[in-house]
């Protein structure tokens, strides 16, 4: 049985070809991208180990081979701290005789407060599971008409991969599949996660089970929305981690004046209000 940290760095090496590395073409391979053999010479390991590590049945590799396999495939930042993340949760074993749960969904006063303060922006609390916990009126405005709020307890997550009318809103809809399976990663808990993904496996289907298992590590460009009204939204994203909570404030910007009007045409439709769930 495989582990996520395995799964990865074969995912990454299946995606790389030996040329962009400098390494020369030997012929026709059984797999796409790089042989195990050229990734253990890069890292300075064996075959044998590093065929232990994807097959999950090493858990626990030092920091220095950690490391030493993000030299070896040439990740970018991002990447290199999931790979950590990932040797972290393997080597724990976290999920081993767990029970999932749902998360927590409390938002602190304090935290409430400030969001209070970002009116009449368009703004939210959330968590890498996507729950939307809690959000100003203008968030209300620019997701209006399209289901994303319709549920007791709101969910990005469930909304991108079961609502077919996120297809629609999100104009960039693969890259923001991508980037909600990736989140699931880091969710508030091992625990939290799992409650999520098992129900989400259920009725998403084959695609939202691959784009998890990939470990995709998302760019997080402009969030470009086609909204019920006919309007189109640019929007930059700002995010201040909050640690302590296992939350996030993200902040909503628009990109450029066209969003900016439009987003103040859809603002003052609703009354202004704050919403947190509890």
């Amino acid at each position: 049985m495989g582990t996520p940290l395995g799964d990865f760095v074969r995912a990454k090496r299946d995606s790389i070809q030996p040329e962009s590395l400098g390494l020369p073409d030997r012929g026709r391979r059984r797999s796409p991208g790089l042989r195990r053999s050229d990734v253990a010479a890069r890292a300075g390991i064996s075959v044998e180990y590093l065929t232990r590590i994807e097959q999950g049945r090493d858990r626990n590799p030092s920091i220095a081979v950690v490391n030493a396999l993000a030299d070896a495939l040439s990740l970018d930042p991002a990447e290199r701290q999931h790979l950590r993340y990932l040797a972290k949760i393997t080597g724990g074993e976290c999920s081993a005789h767990r029970t999932p749960e749902p998360p927590r969904r409390e938002v602190r006063p304090p935290v409430l407060r400030t969001l209070r303060l970002l009116e009449p922006g368009i703004a939210l609390v959330t968590n890498r599971l996507g729950d939307v916990l809690a959000r100003t009126s203008a968030y209300e405005a620019v997701t209006s008409g399209t289901g994303l709020l319709d549920a007791e307890y709101p969910n990005l997550t469930r909304y991108v991969f079961t609502d077919p009318r996120a297809r629609t809103f999100f104009a960039d809809w693969d890259d923001m599949a991508d980037e909600q399976a990736f989140d699931l990663w880091l969710g508030p808990s091992v625990e939290n996660s799992e409650w999520l993904t098992a129900e989400l496996a259920t009725v998403a289907g084959p695609d939202f089970t691959r784009r998890l298992n990939r470990h995709m590590v998302p760019r997080r460009g402009v969030l470009r929305l086609n909204h019920p009204s006919g309007c189109e939204l640019r929007l930059l994203r700002e995010t201040l981690e909050l640690s302590s909570d296992a939350q996030q404030l993200v902040v909503l910007l628009p990109a450029d004046d066209e969003t900016a009007q439009a987003v103040d045409r859809l603002r003052h439709r609703p009354p202004h209000r704050l919403r947190a769930i509890s």
